[in-house]
Formats: C-alpha cells, structure tokens, sequence
C-alpha cells in the first residue's frame, strides 16, 4: 500500500469529526465541511489505488481545505479540535505536497 491508506485514514477521520461535532453542537457547518472534505480524501484515495490520475492532486486539495479552515483557528483559539485538525492537514500537505513534488 502506497499513498491511498493515509489518504483513506484521513477521510475517514475528518468526515467521522465532521459528524461528530454536528451530534455534539448540531453546527450544521461542521458536517458539511467535515463529509465534503472526508469525500476529497476518499476519492483522492480511490484514484490512487485504482492508478487513476489526479488522486495525489485530490488529496493534496482536502488538505489544503482543511488546513486553510483549520490552522488559523487552531492559532487564534488554542482548542483541541482545531489544534488536531491542523495537525491531520499539515500531516496531509507534507505527504501529498511530496508526492505531487515527485511528478513534477
């Protein structure tokens, strides 16, 4: 397994969160943006599994997405759930920003 797992992990991860904080709070945001992001990861992991094009590129977007939402909130209100958002997307943005690096 390459590239797919985390992808497929980090999909999971972020649209469970996503539904998560919409049962906890009922913030509709949360599970729009937690499901569409976790729908980027997992199609971006199906791509790359199935050796599709633009997986890597997919994946690298979701994380780009969730670390742009996530990251200035985790510095502005120093919460657990930010602080780990931002921590899934920079995982993200380092492992696909590599892998889109290597096609270049």
């Amino acid at each position: 397994m390459g590239l797919e797992l985390p992808a497929y992990i980090l999909g999971a991860l972020t649209a469970s969160g996503g539904i998560a904080g919409y049962l906890r709070t009922g913030s509709k945001p949360s599970i729009i943006a937690g499901v569409a992001v976790g729908v980027l990861y997992g199609f971006g992991a199906y791509r790359i599994q199935a050796g599709e094009p633009y997986g890597v590129e997919l994946a690298l977007v979701a994380s780009a997405v969730l670390g742009g939402s996530s990251i200035p909130r985790a510095i502005r209100l120093k919460k657990p759930v930010p602080i780990f958002l931002s921590l899934l997307a920079s995982f993200g943005l380092l492992t696909f920003g590599d892998a889109f690096r290597r096609t270049l």
